[in-house]
């Protein structure tokens, strides 16, 4: 059934951006935009809309998981509607990007260095941190340091953390098989698995309210998450937000992981240059100073700083993105993670 669900949303996406009859068509596909996402906020629907109101072009959404995106694309072939993939880690994008399924464009963007795949098959248009949220009133920041010490066993029943399906974790322990090696690597995610005070549960901002009732004391999550609690119209939400501190590990080494959000244009985009126009926009300072101010993501642009909230937590240095040209790390974190017991 769902199968079926995806094929007949293909075949009506490719009816809104393809014509059999080229001579009519080509006022309607100027003005179209084919999108397969996988992030799912509220920012991107206002961000869409500005560009439909400012461009003209209407933008057809498709909102799934990064993987299931990606098959997809190869299942369809040249005969896909998609003009642009976004997904919330750089290491799906290079999948991708190893699978052929998207192609260099010339953006016109002021990203950041780092923030542009090398051959321009994809841009970042946000990154987030993912960092330790810790009890202020349970843990001391001189208590914390990396990544790795979160396996030991003084954080025994202590940790809480999401899934292992979460592209987050996946690209997470990605950066430690790289930084590593495989076997620590897995002696890592046994060890977090032992000092778990429940199973995975829920998003990020679930392992961050658990922290504000008592239920553990370390939270591996990203820093919009809490941006956003802090910023919540829900006041519990907010104390929830004010109860953890934030920590960036790996100071002393490689340095804090971060994931990107970027996007790339399909290998057959029928809408190539409408989907190189949205990739400025989204890229754009007006926009990036939009995204700063709400939905709390680090801007990719040189000239956008964050939003007050997450620049109260300092800066931070960056651990670099080399694990992420090898997307075959995302399936060896899965197995990793399947032996490790961790659901």
């Amino acid at each position: 059934m769902r199968y079926i669900k995806l094929l007949l949303l293909t075949l009506t996406i490719a009816c809104s951006g393809k014509s059999e009859n080229k001579e009519e068509s080509t006022a309607s596909e100027d003005q179209v935009l084919n999108v397969y996402s996988h992030r799912h906020y509220d920012a991107d629907k206002q961000a869409f809309e500005r560009f439909t109101k400012e461009t003209g072009i209407k933008i057809n959404l498709v909102k799934a998981g990064a993987d299931e995106l990606i098959n997809r694309l190869e299942m369809e072939g040249e005969n896909s509607p998609a003009d642009v993939l976004i997904t919330v880690d750089a290491a799906k994008l290079n999948r991708a990007k190893a699978m052929g399924l998207l192609q260099s464009v010339d953006a016109n963007t002021n990203n950041k260095e780092g923030f542009i795949d090398l051959d321009k098959n994809w841009y970042a248009i946000t990154y987030r941190a993912r960092v330790i949220a810790y009890d202020k009133e349970d843990v001391t920041v001189a208590e914390l340091s990396t990544y790795e010490d979160l396996a030991d066993e003084k954080w025994n029943d202590r940790i809480l953390i999401r899934s292992s399906g979460s592209s987050y974790n996946q690209s997470l322990l990605s950066s430690i098989i790289y930084e590593n090696g495989e076997e620590a690597a897995s002696a890592w995610a046994k060890g977090i698995v032992e000092n778990m005070a429940r199973e995975p549960k829920g998003g990020d901002r679930d392992q961050i309210k658990a922290i504000a009732s008592g239920i553990g004391d370390l939270a591996v999550v990203n820093t919009y998450y809490v941006g956003l609690l802090l910023n919540s119209d829900n006041s519990e939400e907010v104390k929830a937000g004010q109860r953890v501190g934030i920590y960036f590990p790996n100071q002393d080494g490689r340095g804090g992981h971060i994931n990107i959000s970027g996007v790339g244009v399909t290998k057959n985009a029928p809408n190539k240059a409408n989907a190189v126009r949205f990739i400025e926009f989204l890229t754009s300072e007006e926009i990036q100073k939009f995204y700063a101010a709400t939905s709390f993501e680090y801007p990719v642009h040189k000239d956008v700083s964050p939003d007050s909230t997450v620049a109260a937590w300092g800066e931070f240095k960056i651990d670099d993105l080399d694990y992420a040209t090898n997307p075959d790390l995302l399936d060896q974190a899965i197995k990793i993670f399947d032996e490790a017991g961790w659901n």
